[in-house]
């Protein structure tokens, strides 16, 4: 039962945030019949020009297995060069599917230069086309298996970065603070959440301990203590779903590795931060801290 009214907190709060859907669990599942990438014709939060349009030849969709389901995932980049690039490893939000964040995929695949890096990016269990039902364990096994799959194809842990946003944070946390298959070189987290627990005091909407609701242990603030690789974290100043001030700096100064950055951003909200940033600036800084 406390699960369960964890799902209906996180609903509301999406809903007074007015910017991301959910249905009765933590999870918006958007099912699709295919993918459609440039061509999906859903809400989306930007589209970007055509400058930043990845070659077809460099756009893979596949599927990997994981926990005995099959996830859909996209590679994008020469994956005859997995064994040399540096590949960006992206654990998408709460909302929807591959298609919903394939414009941030591409802004990753354009970084430091069009295709400077690889990026793999997959749909979590109940996700998109993937198979299952949405669990916490079973994200951080779909992450994981997208880096076993890169693994297998010749990428090594000093050429592994993680980038997790909302939700993803989650996933991406777990596998840096406690890697499975290989240990990442860094660590990007977008939009933040810090625990379960403090999305509950957020709320604000029931006075009772966040305890009572929750025995979940979607805890960042927690984990962060334990990463010890490279870390920046990007943030929206007017995110009113995970505020900055409450998620995500608690994360950035709960963080005692070697080193960390961080960027809020002015006029943001928890979704648009590349769009009000500026993409060339967005970019860039992803590339220098991955390139420091």
């Amino acid at each position: 039962m406390k699960r369960k009214y964890l799902w209906m907190l996180w609903a509301g709060l999406v809903v007074s945030a007015g910017c991301l859907r959910l249905d009765s669990n933590l999870y918006n599942a958007s099912g699709i019949e295919a993918y459609q990438l440039d061509d999906y014709q859903g809400e989306v939060i930007f589209r970007l020009p055509d400058q930043y349009d990845i070659p077809a030849d460099k756009i893979h969709l596949f599927t990997l297995q994981s926990g005995g389901y099959t996830i859909w995932a996209v590679y994008v980049g020469d994956t005859n060069r997995i064994a040399a690039d540096t590949v960006i490893l992206y654990c998408h939000g709460n909302r929807d599917h591959l298609d919903h964040y394939w414009e941030r995929i591409k802004l990753l695949a354009n970084a430091g230069g069009k295709l400077r890096y690889g990026v793999l990016s997959f749909d979590y269990r109940g996700f998109g086309l993937s198979e299952g039902t949405p669990t916490e364990e079973g994200m951080n096994e779909d992450a994981d298996a997208a880096v076993q799959w890169l693994k297998q194809r010749g990428l090594t842990a000093d050429r592994l970065v993680i980038y997790g946003y909302s939700l993803g944070s989650a996933p991406a946390t777990e596998l840096t603070a406690h890697p499975r298959t290989l240990k990442p070189a860094k660590l990007l987290l977008e939009s933040p959440f810090a625990s379960a627990a403090v999305m509950v005091q957020d709320a604000a909407l029931l006075a009772m301990p966040p305890t009572f609701f929750t025995n979940l242990k979607l805890n960042n603030a927690d984990k962060i203590r334990e990463v010890d690789v490279p870390f920046c974290w990007i943030h929206g100043r007017e995110d009113k779903f995970l505020s900055d001030s409450t998620h995500g700096r608690v994360i950035y100064e709960r963080y005692q590795g070697p080193y960390k950055e961080a960027h809020v951003i002015p006029g943001a909200v928890h979704n648009n931060v590349p769009q009000v940033w500026g993409y060339d600036a967005y970019m860039a800084a992803v590339a220098a801290f991955i390139q420091r």
